[in-house]
């Protein structure tokens, strides 16, 4: 099932939005090349979270 910006994995339901939505475009790209959904969130989840640490955002929201 792909997703979006609307409907996505409660694993990232506490992510900032530019690394949930990275994360969200990686895994749908990962289940179109046939992984199976756990293995494309757990991947996606990762890159995401380079990705974000590679341009200085911030990755998690803040608990308050």
């Amino acid at each position: 099932m792909p997703w979006n910006k609307d409907n996505y994995p409660d694993s990232l339901k506490n992510f900032m939005a530019p690394v949930r939505n990275k994360a969200i475009d990686i895994a749908n790209a990962l289940l179109e090349d046939g992984y199976d959904e756990g293995r494309a969130i757990a991947i996606a989840t990762a890159q995401a979270k380079e990705w974000g640490e590679n341009h200085d955002k911030q990755i998690r929201k803040k608990n308050t």
